[in-house]
């Protein structure tokens, strides 16, 4: 009982945080999109002397379709197809929360090349789970996150006890930080951060996948989040 108590603490100060948005879609608004067309716009997938509003509506996601599958960020099989996320705003060479930084990190307690890590996991968004698994054929929990960090030339620790003993504590993660869930006895269970309250892992049952901390599922089994 301590533990359900003390991890819907935790998570409740997470999700009061204010969040800017990890990723940008269809029926958003406002300068992040204005900036996003813009940058679509000096690659020549908007016309330039449109005045697109900073509202993300369907040529938006057309162009944002176009300009992935041209630079083969995402298909119309890939679950973020027409979503710019980091890695769709990286190649623009624009940013998800309108500026320079990542989406969802504070000037303060920023987690350095976290972005690397969060993008280099949702490109194998989809990838089916295989216990032992380490390549986009087939993941496991701890050995998705292994590779989204080798992607980035980092070395973890392979178990998910092991990178909770490697990791720093963190109070409030930020993108390309690790979120611990305790599924059995102890941390079982973890994904990357990426903003939003929202993490990206490898689950048995869906393969990797984004999820988010406010289901309750996620929330109840929360132990903390760490940086390694």
């Amino acid at each position: 009982m301590k533990k359900f108590v003390m991890s819907i603490a935790v998570a409740g100060a997470i999700f009061a945080a204010p969040q800017a948005a990890s990723a940008l879609s269809i029926g958003d608004t406002g300068s992040d999109v204005a900036d996003l067309q813009d940058a679509l716009a000096e690659e020549g997938y908007m016309e330039p002397t449109q005045n697109h509003g900073g509202t993300f509506g369907p040529q938006t996601e057309a162009a944002v379709q176009s300009f992935q599958s041209d630079q083969g960020l995402s298909s119309p099989a890939g679950s973020f197809y027409g979503v710019a996320g980091p890695s769709t705003m990286s190649a623009l060479g624009a940013s998800s929360n309108g500026s320079g930084e990542v989406a969802g990190a504070t000037s303060t307690n920023n987690n350095a090349g976290g972005s690397g890590v969060v993008s280099a996991g949702t490109d194998v968004v989809g990838s089916p789970y295989q216990w032992g698994g380490t390549t986009p054929a087939g993941f496991d929990c701890s050995g998705f996150i292994n590779y989204a960090f080798e992607q980035n030339g980092e070395n973890i620790p392979r178990t998910v006890a092991g990178m909770w003993d490697a990791g720093t504590s963190v109070s409030t993660p930020q993108p390309g930080d690790i979120v611990f869930f305790e599924t059995r006895s102890g941390p079982s269970h973890a994904g990357i951060y990426m903003g939003n309250n929202e993490f990206v892992h490898a689950g048995s049952s869906t393969g990797v996948t984004v999820s988010s901390l406010n289901e309750s599922y996620w929330s109840s089994n929360y132990i903390g989040a760490k940086r390694l």
